[in-house]
C-alpha cells in the first residue's frame, strides 16, 4: 500500500508527471500527423507524367497539311509525345501494315481499306469525311463545268488508280452518271493527280476537295453536286502491333475531341 503524502507533496509529483507525459503525448500526435499526411499525399507514381512516347502515324496523302498542324498541337499538348507520319495512298499503307512495318497507327481514306485491316487493327473509328471536286488547269481553259465534260476527248484527264480511295471514288460517280473517261494516266495518290494539274500535265483531275485548298490560282475548282459525289470517309485506329499502344490509342481518341475536329473541318473537311 503505497504511503499517503501530504497536499504540497502530492500536487508536486502530478505536476511532474504531467510534464512528463506531455512530450511523449506531442511526439505520438506528430508521428500519426505524418502518417495522416502520408495517405492524403498523391503518390509519386499517380502524378508522374506518362512516359514520352515516339509515335510513327500512316495517314493518307490527302491529310498531309492537315496532320502536319495536328499533330504539333497534340505535342504540345502532351510534352514529351513525338509524332512522326508517313503520308502515302491508303492502299499502301495498308502494304506497310501487311508486311509488319513499324508504325503505331493508321489512317486511311475509306472504310473498305481499314475494313480489310482487321486482325492487325484495333477498332477504328471515323474522324472526318471528304468529297471530290474537279480540279483544272489555271482559270478553267477548257470551261469545264461538270463530270459530263471530262468525256472530251480534247481535255487531258488524270484520275487516280482504281485502288486507290480517291480513284475508286471517281470510278463509282462516273459510272453512276454513265461518263466515259479515258484518263492519260492514273495516279497512286490524289496528291501525284492534283500535281499534274498544277503543272500543267493535265487539263482536269478528280481530287478532294481538302487537296485544293493550297492550290492558290494554280487550279480552278468545279464543284460536283452532291447528288453526283461521293463521301469519303476517314477512319482512324491504333495498330495492334504498336510498341506505343497507349500513346497510339490516345493518339487515335484525340482525333475525335473538339480540338482535333475543329482543326480539320478548319482545313475544310467535314464533321464524321
Amino acid at each position: 500500500m503505497s504511503p499517503i503524502l501530504p497536499l504540497n507533496r502530492r500536487t508536486a509529483a502530478l505536476a511532474l508527471t504531467a510534464a512528463l507525459l506531455v512530450p511523449a503525448l506531442a511526439a505520438c500526435g506528430s508521428g500519426d500527423d505524418k502518417k495522416d499526411g502520408a495517405a492524403a499525399t498523391p503518390s509519386a507514381s499517380a502524378s508522374a507524367e506518362p512516359k514520352a512516347a515516339q509515335l510513327t502515324v500512316l495517314a493518307a496523302s490527302s491529310l498531309t497539311d492537315v496532320f502536319k498542324t495536328a499533330g504539333a498541337a497534340y505535342e504540345k499538348a502532351h510534352p514529351g509525345t513525338k509524332i512522326a507520319f508517313s503520308f502515302a495512298g491508303s492502299q499502301e499503307l495498308a502494304a506497310q501494315v501487311k508486311q509488319g512495318a513499324p508504325a503505331d497507327a493508321l489512317v486511311t481514306a475509306d472504310t473498305k481499306t481499314m475494313d480489310g485491316l482487321k486482325a492487325e487493327v484495333n477498332d477504328p473509328a471515323v474522324i472526318a469525311k471528304n468529297r471530290l471536286v474537279i480540279a483544272t488547269g489555271k482559270g478553267n481553259p477548257f470551261k469545264v463545268a461538270g463530270l459530263k465534260d471530262l468525256a472530251d476527248t480534247k481535255i487531258k484527264v488524270v484520275l487516280a488508280a482504281p485502288e486507290v480511295p480517291v480513284g475508286r471514288y471517281s470510278k463509282q460517280i462516273l459510272e453512276a452518271q454513265k461518263i466515259e473517261v479515258k484518263p492519260v494516266s492514273q495516279e497512286p495518290n490524289v496528291r501525284a493527280v492534283l500535281s499534274k494539274v498544277e503543272l500543267g500535265e493535265a487539263d482536269a483531275g478528280l481530287v478532294y476537295k481538302t487537296d485544293t485548298l493550297k492550290s492558290g490560282d494554280k487550279v480552278a475548282v468545279v464543284d460536283i453536286p452532291d447528288a453526283e459525289n461521293a463521301v469519303a470517309s476517314y477512319p482512324a485506329a491504333s495498330l495492334k502491333g504498336s510498341k506505343n499502344a497507349e500513346a497510339a490509342a490516345a493518339f487515335v481518341a484525340w482525333l475525335s475531341t473538339p480540338e482535333a475536329q475543329k482543326i480539320l473541318q478548319d482545313a475544310g473537311f467535314q464533321k464524321a
